[in-house]
């Protein structure tokens, strides 16, 4: 065999052992992955546990709620221990990003700020910012909060609100920052506030379980759609329990809960 026939064999020859080390890394990498997948036992959620209907603790001191009946579900469906995380609602993003927890599902408003930090399913309920007062207040519009106190939780989509509502904040005497809903409302009972700004869910279901004096205005801030945050780069993850859900909702297991929940089917899974 001359020089040139060889030295086309030898190129051959190495091609073909770069295209048999490319597929074993390839496979290489698919065993990796699936095996990562398949080593899933546990999903983290994290969730402000006093945040009723959505999760919050009963009297036995249990975390429970819509969104933990929704992640139970999923869990057991896709063979996961479901485990539920408390954090400190100011500080959710910090957790997310430091795999204290896997996802933020506890009525987590779906924000063009937030979709710059982490990845969203698509909505699964929709909700607004709404205000409340005490039953024996004059107000009746935002404007009549002029020159008062008005509260809302740090964090959370109410200080969006707000702040969005420009000449509403502008009116406004002070804007006050509770760590939750809860001693929000404790407070508005109280007089130590005129009002607080929250999502319209937790403000009926306060109202409708605790028999409170309170009443909503009805004129509100903003329309708003929530969603399940994951890191940026869980991409996969998030889609796992999109799917997951979308196959609760076409079997009516989403409605079951909703009707449990809400007193009516108010999911948007799907549409």
């Amino acid at each position: 065999m001359d020089d040139a026939a060889q030295a086309v064999n030898k190129d051959a020859s190495m091609k073909i052992k770069l295209s048999f080390a490319a597929a074993l890394a390839m496979a290489g990498l698919m065993l990796v992955s699936c095996s990562r997948e398949s080593a899933r036992t546990a999903f983290v959620v994290g969730l402000d546990d006093s945040f009723p209907p959505m999760g919050f603790r009963n009297a036995d001191n249990e975390i429970v709620g819509y969104d933990v009946d929704l992640a139970r579900e999923v869990c057991r469906r896709r063979g996961w221990e479901l485990k539920l995380q408390p954090i400190d609602w100011n500080a959710k993003e910090m957790e997310l990003n430091t795999r204290k927890i896997d996802c933020i599902w506890n009525g987590f408003t779906i924000t063009a700020e937030r979709q710059k930090a982490m990845c969203f399913t698509p909505p699964y309920l929709k909700n607004a910012q709404v205000v409340v007062v005490r039953q024996d207040s004059a107000a009746q519009k935002l404007a009549d909060l002029a020159g008062k106190k008005v509260g809302t939780q740090a964090g959370s989509a109410g200080v969006g609100a707000i702040d969005e509502a420009a000449a509403f904040k502008a009116s406004l005497a002070e804007v006050v920052e509770y760590k939750d809903y809860l001693t929000a409302l404790m407070d508005l009972e109280s007089k130590g506030v005129d009002a607080i700004v929250m999502d319209l869910l937790v403000a009926n279901d306060n109202i409708r379980r605790s028999g409170k004096p309170f009443r909503i205005l009805e004129e509100t801030l903003s329309p708003e759609t929530f969603g399940v945050g994951f890191r940026l780069g869980d991409d996969a993850l998030m889609d796992e329990v999109w799917q997951t859900l979308l196959a609760m909702q076409a079997d009516g297991t989403v409605s079951k809960l909703a009707e449990k929940w809400f007193g009516a089917d108010i999911s948007v899974i799907g549409q």
